[in-house]
């Protein structure tokens, strides 16, 4: 049963888990902070809640807008997932999972903003960002709030999960606390496994510094010549190739608890065979993070597909960015390492423990299920599952797909079905990022070897799936595939599939749309939703934005998706200002909103606008945002949540009230942000038919809303907090638990919302 906590005592754990930071946004001096509301009560449906009375039509806008810091909100959106890490209420080996995570997203953070924000203080340039930052400054805060979030991460470690894993028999120990049995069994792995394939690389004027490779691991030796006291001492780097396992078990054929020990460890416990008649005295790993952002002039590059690859083998001699080593390396090597690397010190971590938790991710293959999430399996519940020709389903209804809920293998039957069916001559498909072993791709291949015309636009520059990209696109033009790389300068973002299939003395076309990847495996862990659907609009719609990526068409007339860098950004100014009106008018008037990240300037100003006119704005984003909710006079409607939990919230999806008419629905691929809007191909596509619409009214939005295990809310001074109980006794409520226990009901009673027929 949830208890009440006190005011007192909520004042003290804000401050414990982020403490307010004016300087992360710019406001008024004389603005009020208007206190936030828990949401959960408006939740029950998206009808319209009561809203605070409209500002004056003569009442001035406020000088200054407020904004959150874009790279300071994705750290806090870090801090979350840290968060999931040191929620007991999540098993063990889930919560080795999240700090795993957090290692991840901090890798790619520095690999991409924070290079980007060096590069710009490199160049000179000291224009500030909308919080009103200027390179210099970001770049500062940035290196203190990851410092502290490093140090919790650690602290997490050590703290919570090491002993916690030792208490349920899985030991992670250190080289120093090997008893005589494992200390030969790990000498003996070195000999077989580690000795052969390192070799060892001397730093001296005769021996140039090596180049090290982004994210390996490598241990620097200091070295003393025993035959030459006087000598000086000697450096030496091992880099460490990747394909030997970082979390090596101990003793594997033995029973009882499982012991591991870090590679790092075993490397430096076994030193001194690399250096015959030298004594190690120090060895400390490290490794080094480097910028790795592609630089394509999509206009100077003739071919593409050449140009990548040849960016792709310069990736790993690009820029140092971060130095991550351990603390007891000696202050000259240190120092001889920053000065090799061109690194200042404000760019390095000295850590305590393991580098690269993201290596604990092998941990959670242990069989221990009683330490895990408890299984689920995707349901087909839908009524395209099963069926011998999924577009007879598809013709007569629309059907709409929650994944990871519902099983993401009616979208491969429809890629699947189409490439057998003798009746379809085209199949046209979108390919952002999509698993090795791809489904989707074979049955591209398999449509164009049985004499289909088949055109797949692969997105060549999807970040970090650049070599795996070039690696289908070679293998589908080899079969005959027509394959394009999209509208030059931007990238491929859009989920469709689109299939042109011969009916009686005519043609029909069938299309689906979904906000996620055509991607099997990450359909498992990510929310996302998907729309199948023959109606003629819709899929006339499509058939024209592919005639746009594979052709030329300067101004593509897009009637009712939302295509960008097209109408996408327009039109969505065009339903906030809508909402804006009506409730200027008294009208009732609401928006929903649920993303990924929301930064673009423009729409956050709207947003603002809207708010000062009385609508009110619910708004789910799980990652970045740099709107400032809860101010009075500016944002007091505004109610931002985000969700974090065992699935990765990845769906987007808006709502808006339009009353007088039908509320207006869509999703897609789109999240609010400039590259969405204006440097990539995304689309919304609306969801028209009644039981669908009823379900995302009824069973989409308001559990997202309800939530209050897993979601956060976001104050005005940058905190996200949990939401405050209504009632001391409030149950909690998990939105994914929900939908899986929806899933599971789904699969007892066939053809229940969401897959259900127009």
């Amino acid at each position: 049963m949830a208890r009440r906590v006190s005011s007192s005592t909520r004042k003290r754990r804000k401050a414990r888990r982020l403490p307010p930071n004016p300087a992360l946004w710019v406001i008024e001096p004389d603005s009020q902070v208007a206190p936030v509301s828990d949401p959960a009560a408006a939740a029950a449906s998206p009808a319209p809640a009561a809203a605070a009375a409209p500002a004056p039509a003569g009442s001035p806008r406020p000088a200054k807008l407020a904004y959150f810091n874009r790279e300071l909100s994705w750290l806090a959106f870090n801090r979350r997932v840290l968060e999931q890490a040191r929620n007991r209420k999540n098993p063990l080996l889930e919560r080795v999972k999240f700090l795993a995570i957090v290692s991840s997203n901090l890798d790619e953070f520095f690999e991409i903003r924070v290079a980007g924000i060096i590069q710009q203080v490199e160049s000179g340039v000291t224009e500030p960002t909308a919080d009103g930052l200027s390179p210099q400054e970001e770049l500062r805060r940035v290196h203190s709030v990851v410092a502290s979030l490093v140090e919790e991460q650690y602290l997490c470690w050590h703290k919570e999960l090491v002993p916690a894993l030792a208490r349920e028999g899985i030991f992670i120990k250190p080289a120093r606390e090997l008893d005589p049995r494992e200390l030969a069994w790990a000498r003996e792995y070195f000999q077989e496994q580690v000795l052969p394939v390192v070799t060892p690389v001397g730093v001296d004027q005769s021996h140039p510094f090596p180049q090290l490779g982004n994210k390996t691991l490598n241990v620097v030796v200091c070295l003393d010549n025993p035959r030459d006291r006087k000598a000086p001492p000697l450096t030496a780097i091992l880099p460490v190739p990747r394909i030997l396992p970082r979390l090596v078990r101990l003793c594997p054929a033995e029973s009882g608890p499982q012991r591991f020990v870090f590679l790092s460890e075993i490397i430096k416990l076994c030193a001194d065979a690399f250096f015959p008649g030298y004594r190690v005295r120090n060895a400390s790993a490290f490794r080094v993070t480097r910028n790795s952002d592609l630089y394509i002039d999509d206009e100077e590059a003739e071919n593409l597909l050449q140009r990548i690859e040849e960016q792709l083998r310069q990736l790993r001699r690009g820029a140092a960015v971060r130095l991550e080593i351990e603390d007891n390396v000696p202050d000259p090597i240190f120092d001889s390492l920053c000065a090799h690397l061109d690194l200042s010190h404000e760019y390095v971590f000295r850590l305590h423990g393991p580098l690269n938790l993201l290596r604990l991710m092998s941990l959670t293959d242990i069989d221990r299920p009683d330490l895990k999430f408890p299984s689920f399996t995707p349901v087909n519940a839908s009524p395209l599952r099963a069926t011998e020709n999924i577009f007879d389903t598809i013709r007569a209804q629309d059907v709409l797909l929650h994944h990871p809920y519902d099983s993401f293998q009616p979208v491969v039957d429809f890629v699947e079905q189409a490439a057998r069916d003798p009746q379809v001559f085209a199949i046209k498909q979108t390919l952002y990022r999509t698993s090795g072993d791809s489904p989707i791709v074979r049955a591209l291949i398999e449509a164009s070897r049985n004499g289909k015309q088949v055109a797949a636009l692969v997105e060549l520059k999807a970040r970090f799936d650049e070599a795996n990209n070039i690696q289908w696109a070679r293998q589908l033009e080899e079969a005959g595939v027509h394959v394009v790389y999209g509208l030059v300068g931007h990238k491929t973002h859009c989920k469709c599939s689109l299939v042109v299939r011969r009916e009686g003395t005519g043609l029909r076309r069938y299309a689906h749309f979904g906000t996620g990847n055509y991607n099997p495996k990450t359909a498992r862990l990510y929310t996302d939703l998907s729309l199948f659907t023959a109606a003629p609009h819709l899929t006339g719609d499509a058939a024209n934005l592919f005639n746009s990526l594979t052709g030329f068409s300067l101004a593509p007339d897009f009637a009712h998706l939302l295509v960008a860098p097209y109408n996408l950004h327009r039109r969505i100014q065009e339903l906030i200002q809508a909402e804006t009106a009506r409730a200027a008018e008294g009208k009732p008037a609401r928006i929903i909103a649920k993303m990924n990240s929301l930064v673009d300037k423009e729409t956050i100003d709207n947003l603002y606008m809207a708010s000062r006119s009385g609508v009110q704005v619910d708004l789910i984003v799980r990652g970045i945002c740099c709107l400032v909710p809860g101010i009075r006079g500016l944002s007091e409607n505004i109610r931002v949540r985000s969700i974090v939990g065992r699935y990765l919230e990845h769906a987007r999806a808006f709502y808006f009230e339009n009353h007088g008419a039908e509320p207006l629905i869509y999703a897609g691929s789109a999240d609010w942000m400039p590259r969405n809007f204006f440097r990539r191909v995304e689309v919304l596509f609306p969801i028209e038919s009644p039981p669908l619409r009823r379900w995302i009214m009824d069973e989409f939005f308001p559990p997202e809303l309800r939530d209050n295990e897993n979601a956060r809310i976001l104050y005005p001074n940058g905190s996200y907090l949990p939401p405050v109980r209504v009632t001391p006794d409030e149950p909690d409520f998990a939105t994914q638990a929900y939908s899986m226990a929806c899933a599971l009901q789904r699969a007892q009673v066939p053809a229940h919302p969401p897959a259900a027929a127009s």
